[in-house]
């Protein structure tokens, strides 16, 4: 069954918060308020989310994208993907950014299976282990 992606609705709030751990429930709020997050349903049921924000307010991001455990290795992480990318270049966008935990090898690959290359790392110090690898993918 082939999976549709589309931009959240407040109808997908509840399932969001329930799935999206990462932020707090204002942050959710805010980024479904600004058409920042794109949903994919399959069946009626909603099984997977790319939420992104704006890099210094120009520069689009994804922060997370999340594939519910048992829908995963099924293409639907790269249709999020596409969906967001597609939405980018039509919006204007240039460059595309994301980022991944240093030790994280499987997201980095996945992130450069689709045309991302590293950028650098930074490391945060007591707020996170290990460095954070930030990735862009150039869209002209």
């Amino acid at each position: 069954m082939h999976a549709r992606t589309i931009h959240a609705e407040n109808r997908h709030l509840d399932w969001l918060l329930e799935h999206d751990r990462h932020v707090p429930e204002q942050w959710i709020g805010r980024c479904l308020s600004l058409g920042e997050y794109i949903i994919a349903e399959q069946g009626g049921e909603s099984i997977g989310f790319l939420r992104f924000s704006w890099f210094w307010g120009t520069i689009p991001f994804m922060d997370l994208i999340m594939v519910l455990p048992d829908r995963r290795r099924s293409g639907i992480g790269t249709a999020l993907f596409r969906h967001w990318e597609a939405a980018m270049r039509d919006a204007g966008a240039t460059l595309l950014m994301t980022s991944s935990q240093s030790d994280e090898a499987e997201p980095q690959a996945w992130h450069r299976r689709n045309g991302f290359r590293e950028a650098g790392s930074v490391s945060f110090g007591h707020l996170q282990p290990v460095a954070e690898v930030f990735l862009v993918k150039d869209l002209r």
